[in-house]
């Protein structure tokens, strides 16, 4: 579970830095946004439920990963932009697992099976947000294909199966896995949630303020 928890690490670190790097960021802003992208879900999450200190601060590795990620996207972006389709994969199997391990350690600090999920959704999407925060852009989760319902779906079936009694390996696998298929799907398929269609565009919105 370590092992995949600091790959997930890495690869949320590594949108982090391909963010920095297109926003022309010198290596230090780079590093931080890496370690935001990386990290800050969970460091949220454990501060939340009272496990301090954080363990992406408490666990040296998890800062690792983030710097080596950030040296990559620094060193090789032209490269990394081109695996674009296949970083979103990767991505997906972080959200899975960030989702899932999140809520699972929620539960076992004994958060109400109500909010879990909540805490297990916002492991896997509050890095990004903020990532995108700091580059000036509006966060992705808001914007793109199923993302946040994704790790939601996957962390309510981890407390379905801690209500139920459910083994705990079975649960984790069928809630990642449900959350990487439904991020698989809409990244191929383009699902997303409804977007509400203003009748005025953008230009005339415009005119009319400068107009007024």
């Amino acid at each position: 579970m370590l092992v995949l928890d600091l790959v997930g690490t890495f690869v949320f670190a590594l949108s982090g830095g391909a963010a920095g790097v297109r926003q022309r960021l010198d290596l230090f802003g780079l590093f931080v946004v890496s370690f935001v992208a990386g990290n800050l879900g969970g460091v949220i999450r454990d501060l939340l439920i009272g496990s301090i200190p954080p363990a992406a601060i408490q666990d040296w590795r998890y800062a690792a990963a983030s710097v080596l990620a950030g040296v990559a996207a620094f060193l090789w972006y032209p490269a990394i932009r081109k695996l674009h389709g296949h970083i979103l994969i990767l991505d997906a199997a972080g959200l899975a697992l960030f989702a899932v391990s999140g809520t699972q350690k929620a539960l076992d600090f004994g958060m109400n099976p109500f909010m879990a999920p909540l805490l297990g959704m916002l492991t896997g999407i509050g890095g990004g947000i903020v990532r995108d925060l700091l580059v000036g852009e509006v966060p992705w989760v808001l914007r793109s294909e199923l993302y946040a319902v994704a790790a939601l779906a996957g962390a309510l079936v981890i407390v379905t199966g801690h209500l139920l009694g459910l083994p705990l390996t079975l649960t984790t696998i069928a809630g990642a896995a449900l959350c990487f298929g439904l991020r698989f799907l809409a990244i191929r398929r383009g699902w997303r949630l409804p977007v509400a269609r203003s009748r005025v565009t953008p230009a005339t919105e415009e005119g009319t303020t400068a107009d007024e």
